[in-house]
């Protein structure tokens, strides 16, 4: 799995981060997603998949 984010696409909703936490922060300045792992673990892939389905402004792209 590879992850990969339009930071200027992402409005700060913060889902991305309550799903994968391991893989996404936030900006402290504007709350813009950070990738934090673009190949997150199998054992990570679910949590990742349902961060790119609840995050609003569809900012989170995976290729499998």
């Amino acid at each position: 799995m590879k992850v990969t984010v339009e930071q200027g696409k992402c409005v700060g909703s913060g889902q991305c981060v309550l799903h994968a936490g391991d893989v996404f922060d936030q900006r402290d300045n504007d709350g813009v997603v950070v990738l934090l792992n673009e190949n997150p673990p199998a054992e990570q892939a679910e949590s990742v998949r349902e961060a790119a389905t609840f995050c609003p402004a569809m900012a989170i792209q995976i290729e499998e």
